[in-house]
């Protein structure tokens, strides 16, 4: 009996020190993975504190939307710059300020905006990218037109009187043998929801909107629909430039003092970019959720006509120089008075 005590006793012995071992044992594996967990926080503390913070201005609409996988990756900390948006501009104006004050390092603004922000900041501002090529659309209430060219006799409703769809509007025309002011009557819209009452009620209507709201007016007008895209009939002029809408411009000090900043912005917007393209229904998702546009149907329907691109380089100066020279020859004032100058052009080579 004493026997068989001494060896229950021995036993027990064995497993408190098996127990004490193991729970050392779990103890020490718990110490490294907190350890490890702390180490890497420090990391990527220590990453995010080294990024660059680049502040972002955009307006809502095209202009803004081949931003929104660059925004959506910046909310979840997966961008190599640390991105601070401003709320989104209705306005192109609402940029002027803080660009020349310095409050804004990048925006994406209209592409003759940008031209007289370089003129009234002596060179100040420099554009990376032309991110949004023609967003006009001629639509109608029937089947009696084919194009641009077919608009004689007409009554047209239209947005953008003295601004750059009244320049592109009249280079069409009369680039098509249409007198804009004899040949057809353009009605100037103050807006566009009041364009939209007008194709409501005339039943022949005709107009030349911008998307997306060209898309949304077709969901509320019935009949109406797409006659042709203003790139197209922009393009069988052979011109040798884009329709430009929007650009990417950057503060020229700002591009100066972080040129590594700016190459990797360029490289993750056309990422962004690229996204948009290949996966309208998550994108258009996004478009919503950061308030560009206000209903992701209308802006995954709107997407592929919105000509969301990034050029950058020699096809982004082809794209552009050419445009403002031709808002130039219609209205200087619409470009500032005066055509920049090449700096005007970003090349990542002179900052390097």
């Amino acid at each position: 009996m004493t026997a068989a005590v001494l060896a229950l006793s021995m036993l027990a012995g064995c497993g408190s020190n098996n127990a004490e071992t193991t729970s050392a044992a779990e103890e020490s594996s718990v110490e490294e993975t907190e350890t490890e967990a702390q180490s890497a926080e420090a990391e990527s503390t220590e990453a995010d504190a080294d990024k660059v913070t680049v502040r972002i201005g955009a307006m809502s609409g095209p202009t803004a939307m081949g931003l929104v996988k660059l925004m959506a990756d910046n909310d979840e900390g997966l961008t190599e710059n640390n991105y601070e948006f401003a709320d989104l501009a209705t306005e192109a104006s609402a940029m002027v300020t803080p660009l020349a004050q310095g409050e804004l390092d990048i925006a994406a603004v209209p592409a003759n905006l940008a031209s007289t922000l370089y003129n009234k900041t002596n060179g100040g501002v420099e554009v990376l990218a032309v991110n949004a090529l023609g967003v006009l659309d001629l639509v109608e209430k029937g089947d009696t037109l084919t194009g641009m060219q077919d608009l004689a006799g007409h009554t047209v409703y239209a947005t953008g009187q003295s601004a750059v769809p009244e320049y592109v509007i009249r280079y069409i025309l009369n680039a098509n043998g249409i007198d804009p002011d004899k040949d057809l009557e353009i009605k100037w819209c103050a807006d566009t929801t009041e364009a939209l009452s007008y194709l409501k009620e005339d039943a022949d209507a005709a107009a030349i909107l911008p998307q997306p709201f060209a898309t949304a007016a077709m969901a509320q007008v019935e009949g109406l629909r797409i006659v042709q895209d203003l790139n197209d009939a922009w393009n069988a002029l052979d011109t040798g430039c884009e329709i430009t809408t929007g650009v990417i411009v950057a503060r020229k000090d700002f591009a100066e003092a972080n040129p590594e900043a700016i190459e990797k912005f360029l490289l993750e917007y056309a990422d962004s970019v690229v996204y948009t393209e290949e996966n309208a229904a998550d994108s258009a998702a996004l478009i919503e959720k950061y308030g560009i546009v206000a209903k992701a149907a209308i802006a995954e329907k709107a997407l592929p006509d919105c000509h969301i691109v990034c050029l950058a380089g020699e096809d982004m100066k082809k794209a552009l120089s050419g445009f403002l020279e031709i808002l130039f020859e219609q209205n200087p004032e619409s470009v500032g008075g005066v055509l920049p100058g090449d700096d005007f052009y970003f090349n990542g080579e002179a900052h390097l």
